[in-house]
């Protein structure tokens, strides 16, 4: 009788590692040369997309030649301000003004503040609710020089602001005779301090802050500031905006100073007279019987970047629209990369190699999640790099981000191309349709920001859009931060969302988290 002995394989039994699962899914998608390709042409399409956008946002004024001839040339960047941490800034108000020389105070009572009649386009009938009127430390006269101020405004009680930027809230209210403001002002030497009170007896500081490198003596005393008073309007398919000078007047009394001040008397100045009426406002100064009345417009507070407002309107993210192409050729490859095994029948032999369902889709998931990152990447920062590139060397009025906010940019929205591809995978599994997973994708990541950009579509739906659905990660892309302080057209369009950048990105990732956890269900319960 023979006797077989069976075929002992030396290697140990073991299942598979999770390793060995992440490295068979990698193969799987390397292996597919349309999908790989389709990656390298969307980030080529991209660049070039952002090439053609900064371009056609190359300004071009009209030149004559010797013989009468006109030809197009660049055009020069305007002057801008800038602000003491190398932002964008304006900084145009009326200054009543002594030197101070070391620490000492200036203390200031405002008995109103209201709108001036025969202002630059007539007289002005409404009070702008930023208009300011108070006191100020200013490290010289020049635009852009570093500040503290304490001021009551026309409808935001009084404020501590600072360096364009800040901004710190005191007692709410309006001010008027029968309730005047007293206002607050200490240097110790680069320390600047304000505070506030309702009777000149009982104070309360409102902030402190350092001015770092503030000279030994700086100028000090009154200011009045009314900035440009915007109406904006919107139409389907455009949007316009109206706006025009405003003129404030403020009556001061009660000034105290103590410290070193060695002029004699006050010196009425106009810092960045402008085409914002401050100009008209010149001169509008009386003193009588320590009773200061004075008329100011203009303003001191960060330029607003973006359409019909008073900074550059050329962002970064005007050469960021090409991640759109990326973006849906992601969607397509990442449905594709599961419901190809569906189509095929290989996703059977795929769960009987690792029957733990869940592993699978967490090992598909890193793998399609990293691929879009780095595609994102590329794409991001080929575009932001070459159109910033462009437009800086065509002249372009682009606003300046800091270092910073271009690398939440860059890798912000790499992120959010790997959650959106997770995202799509989950959409993927739960209806094991192609179609139907990138339809669905679609309409929930892409269209409601597309439907969010027309000035057409009313406010409240642009936010609501923006803020429960997906695509409130796209706010990962805005370039510019919106300031309480100042009244603009923080629109969808002038580039700025309702929820902070972050806040955005993590409405996308609950979404995705909800779908995976939905599709990792489904796929435990169902046939393969």
């Amino acid at each position: 009788m023979t006797t077989i002995t069976p075929y002992r394989s030396p290697v140990q039994q073991g299942r598979d590692g999770f390793g060995q699962l992440l490295r068979a899914e990698w193969t799987k998608f390397r292996t597919v040369r349309g999908w790989v390709i389709g990656m390298i042409v969307a980030v080529l399409v991209t660049a070039g997309l952002a090439v053609l956008l900064a371009k056609s946002t190359s300004p071009q004024c009209a030149a004559q030649t010797g013989n009468g001839q006109q030809h197009a040339v660049a055009c020069g960047q305007p002057n801008y301000t800038v602000g003491p941490g190398g932002e964008l800034v304006r900084d145009d108000f009326d200054f009543i003004r002594q030197p101070l020389v070391g620490s000492g105070s200036i203390t200031v009572r405002v008995t109103s503040l209201a709108t001036a009649s025969g202002g630059p386009n007539g007289p002005q009938s409404v009070l702008v609710p930023w208009s300011k009127a108070g006191i100020i430390i200013k490290d010289g006269t020049s635009q852009g020089s570093a500040y503290a101020a304490i001021l009551v405004t026309g409808g935001n009680g009084v404020r501590m602001q600072w360096n364009y930027t800040g901004d710190a809230p005191g007692v709410p209210g309006a001010v008027s005779a029968a309730s005047p403001r007293w206002l607050r002002l200490t240097r110790d030497g680069d320390t600047v301090t304000g505070y506030d009170s309702a009777d000149g007896a009982r104070w309360t500081q409102v902030g402190s802050v350092t001015l770092a490198g503030l000279a030994s003596t700086v100028q000090a005393g009154l200011l009045v500031t009314s900035p440009v008073r915007s109406v904006y309007s919107a139409s389907l398919g455009s949007g316009s905006g109206i706006s025009s000078p405003t003129v404030a007047t403020a009556v001061f009394d009660q000034v105290g100073r103590t410290g070193r001040w060695p002029a004699g008397g006050w010196t009425q100045d106009v810092v960045g007279a402008d085409d914002m009426g401050v100009a008209t406002a010149a001169g509008r100064y009386h003193q009588v019987a320590g009773q200061f009345t004075v008329t100011g417009s203009g303003d001191i507070a960060p330029l607003i970047a973006g359409a019909l407002n008073d900074g550059p309107n050329i962002t970064v993210r005007d050469y960021l629209l090409g991640l759109f192409v990326g973006l849906i050729a992601m969607a397509v490859v990442a449905t594709l990369f599961m419901t190809s095994e569906y189509r095929r029948g290989l996703i059977r032999s795929t769960l009987a190699a690792s029957p733990n369902r869940g592993r699978v889709l967490a090992a598909k998931a890193i793998v399609i999640g990293a691929v879009a990152f780095v595609v994102g990447l590329a794409e991001t920062a080929g575009a932001v790099l070459i159109g910033t590139r462009i437009a800086h060397s065509e002249g372009v009025n682009l606003y300046p981000e800091p270092w910073p906010t271009e690398l939440r940019i860059i890798v912000g929205l790499a992120a959010l191309f790997a959650v959106a591809a997770v995202f799509t995978l989950a959409v993927a599994t739960i209806v094991r349709r192609s179609a139907a997973a990138i339809i669905i994708v679609i309409v929930t990541l892409v269209i409601p920001f597309v439907l969010s950009a027309p000035p057409g579509i009313p406010a409240g739906l642009n936010d609501w859009l923006l803020r429960v659905t997906p695509a409130a990660a796209f706010a990962l892309q805005q370039p510019a931060p919106q300031y309480y302080q100042v009244a603009a057209n923080y629109s969808t369009g002038s580039g700025y969302f309702p929820l902070a950048p972050w806040a955005g990105f993590a409405v996308l990732c609950g979404w995705t988290a909800l779908a995976v956890i939905l599709a990792a269900s489904l796929l435990r319960k169902r046939d393969a």
